[in-house]
Formats: structure tokens, sequence, C-alpha cells
């Protein structure tokens, strides 16, 4: 049996401006080679069911598929 996780990770930014990145990689930057500090956590691990991370993942706009997940289409 495969098994599922999801992970949340805090990220703080030190700035002294409003900091509104548009993706993970403009933070990166930001705190690595800009003028921003920052550190970042595990916030939390959960263990998902199969069902579970296909909802997850199709709310990410990801194709369960990805995972090796098999979706029906009830609607045939």
């Amino acid at each position: 049996m495969k098994s599922f996780y999801r992970t949340t990770i805090t990220v703080d930014v030190l700035s002294e401006r409003p900091f509104d990145p548009i993706n993970l990689a403009e933070v990166h930057d930001a705190i690595t080679t800009g003028d921003c500090s920052g550190s970042w956590r595990v916030a939390e691990t959960q263990d998902l069911t199969e069902q579970e991370m296909s909802q997850a993942a199709l709310e990410q706009g990801t194709d369960p598929g990805f995972f090796g997940i098999e979706t029906r289409n009830d609607a045939a």
C-alpha cells in the first residue's frame, strides 16, 4: 500500500517594506540574495488516504495520476 502525506511549511520573512511575492522562487531570491531575511520550518505533516490525496491534488490543480492515483470518470 502506498503512503501519502501533506506537509505544511511556514516561511517567515523580515523586510523593510510589505512583502507580497508571486511565487516561491521570489521568496527564495528575496531571502538568499535580496534585501530580506527569512527562516522556515515544517509546521505540520499529515498522513493522507488515497482519496484525500486525490482531492488535495485536484485542489492544487495537479492530476492525481502524478502520484499514481487512478481516477474514475463516473459521468460515463
